[in-house]
């Protein structure tokens, strides 16, 4: 049974009883009655309200969604193939306390930071992204061992 029927029922009961109107609880119970009678009414009504906003808020959303495939032009599937390797993560073990801390490429690339564990400052080094360490290092290139040589000349 819906509330509005629950408040019909229950004043059919009270006037079934056939109570004098003019007694006091009689009216206290009738106020009641009313009262009942007027939130089951504004309830039914913000129901009604909640359900309208509910069905605009699907078609929002259903427009959003046919805008951002159209406008981003991303499908499900790639959106999986993206978020292969963005998460980068390391682990190191700190060589002052030995705890293990996952930190993010970012922290790592920024070369340095204090251990969360023990406070120990902890520094990396990492390859650049073609694989090689420094630039700066020596050069790799073979000696020529010809006679106007830079090699040979620094030798002499």
């Amino acid at each position: 049974m819906k509330n509005t029927e629950r408040v019909s029922y229950i004043r059919g009961l009270a006037e079934g009883l056939e109570l004098d109107e003019n007694k006091k609880e009689v009216k206290v119970i009738n106020a009641i009655i009313d009262l009942l009678d007027d939130l089951t009414f504004s309830m039914s009504q913000m129901e009604d309200d909640m359900n309208d906003m509910a069905d605009q808020l699907d078609a929002v959303d259903e427009d959003l969604g046919s805008l951002e495939d159209d406008f981003y032009d991303v499908d499900e599937e790639d959106e999986d193939k993206d978020d292969e390797g963005d998460s980068c993560y390391y682990e190191v073990t700190c060589p002052h306390c030995h705890e293990t801390i996952c930190l993010s490429k970012d922290l790592v690339e920024d070369g340095e930071m204090e251990c969360p564990n023990c406070g120990e400052k902890l520094e990396f080094d990492l390859p650049d992204e073609s694989g090689e360490e420094d630039k700066d290092s020596e050069d790799t290139e073979e000696c020529c061992n010809g006679e106007d040589c830079c090699c040979q000349k620094d030798k002499d």
